[in-house]
């Protein structure tokens, strides 16, 4: 007996499918009501970036009635909240609990390999395994994005990313350089200003939302307005509207806004983007007011869009003052923070991840080396991806679409297959 078999039950299966979040789970719930034989693969254990990768104190930024796996909604008494880490990964645990997939955790990929005649060949730190169909439901935040400049910070500062950022009491004394404006930098930012943290935020061009409009949660509204369930071809390009960064707000105590200028208020200081590191200064741009504007009037056009709504429809809904900015940058904002007289003990990159598929090797891939998909479904035979930003709609990299975007796969797999199985059968 090989070391394979002697780990898994056998070296072959129909369908293997990698990773074990929310999408790869989904995927095996699906297979398993089709009674497709399958394996699932995840190098770590189940949920292991909500488990692993998130801060003491995230909770999501939308609201929980869009949490929904295949046959598993959210099922408790606020779907207008906002669930918290811990209550997330035990949502998701009576999802796994439901139905027993066949979950190997803590079992690394280390290649994926399209065979000549078909089918597919898994290197494992297990062993190695075939497969009829590959399910790749690994998401695309693979490795952080860190400036090749950050290797000129002192060594005195420490560094991470916003997935190894726990709470404020983790990091080192002294005042914190949030880099990014995106919706983990934010939040990052404002639990430590919460926290009574002194915070330096390099503010980069994301938009923002306002979480409440009009007597209802902005997601509200747009989920009413169609727009989560547009297909991405209905967008920009998918190379653009992949590049595009998320709108900030919170699902913090209830949900509100995050008011970039009203932290300022509040003592935050707030630079541009940033540019460079050398020799302990930090260098931004002169962008600061630009990228405040660019976020305002991002949110201004969301509320224009559910005002119109609104009167199209003839619904009854309060009114709303405008928006008014309660600070405004400097005319001449310093390009320049001396990072030792700053007293800055901390540096935290929330600059985005970067795929990496380089361990597949299979005719799926464009010239940057991304997925080029369809619904999930790729010119490789038999290879198809879950979780993708964009995948299909804006919630395919969420939870919210997960469920749709895996039955469609599954169907899709489905249908494929029996073509194979006619040929084993003749064999």
């Amino acid at each position: 007996m090989n070391a394979t078999t002697r780990y898994f039950p056998r070296r072959h299966y129909p369908v293997i499918v990698v990773g074990g979040g929310q999408a790869g789970l989904s995927t095996s719930y699906l297979l398993h009501q089709r009674h497709i034989d399958h394996l699932v693969l995840e190098k770590h254990e189940a949920f292991h970036a909500w488990k692993n990768q998130r801060w003491d104190n995230f909770c999501l930024v939308t609201p929980n009635w869009q949490c929904r796996l295949p046959d598993h909604p959210y099922d408790d008494d606020e779907p207008h909240g906002f669930m918290v880490k811990e209550q997330i990964v035990t949502w998701m645990e009576r999802f796994r609990a439901s139905f027993d997939p066949p979950l190997f955790e803590g079992v690394t990929v280390t290649r994926v390999i399209a065979l000549a005649v078909g089918g597919y060949r898994l290197d494992t730190d297990r062993g190695p395994l075939t497969a009829d169909q590959v399910v790749i439901a690994v998401s695309s935040y693979h490795v952080p994005k860190v400036p090749e400049y950050a290797r000129r910070l002192p060594d005195s500062i420490r560094q991470l990313d916003a997935s190894a950022y726990r709470n404020p009491a983790a990091l080192p004394k002294g005042a914190v350089l949030v880099v990014g404006t995106g919706q983990s930098g934010c939040q990052i930012a404002e639990d430590l200003h919460l926290a009574g943290r002194e915070v330096h935020l390099a503010v980069g061009p994301a938009p923002r939302v306002s979480r409440f409009y009009r007597g209802r949660d902005v997601v509200d509204w747009l989920d009413d307005m169609g727009h989560y369930r547009l297909p991405v071809q209905e967008h920009l390009t998918e190379e653009q509207v992949r590049a595009k960064a998320n709108h900030y707000v919170t699902g913090r105590d209830g949900g509100r806004d995050i008011d970039l200028r009203r932290f300022a208020l509040e003592g935050m200081t707030l630079h541009g983007r940033l540019h460079d590191i050398d020799a302990g200064m930090a260098r931004f741009g002169h962008d600061l007011k630009k990228n405040l504007d660019a976020a305002d009037a991002t949110n201004a056009r969301i509320k224009a869009s559910i005002d119109e709504y609104i009167n199209r429809e003839g619904i009854q809904a309060p009114t709303e003052a405008a928006y008014e900015a309660a600070w405004e940058p400097p005319a001449s904002p310093g390009k320049e923070l001396d990072l030792r007289a700053a007293g800055i003990g901390a540096v935290i990159w929330c600059i985005g991840y970067a795929p990496d598929f380089s361990w597949i090797r299979a005719p799926a891939f464009d010239n940057t080396g991304y997925p080029k998909q369809v619904r999930g479904v790729t010119a490789s035979p038999g290879l198809y991806f879950l979780g993708l930003p964009w995948l299909h709609t804006w919630g395919s990299g969420r939870i919210y679409a997960i469920a749709e975007d895996a039955e469609y796969i599954v169907a899709h797999l489905d249908q494929a297959r029996a073509p194979l199985t006619e040929r084993y059968l003749a064999g």
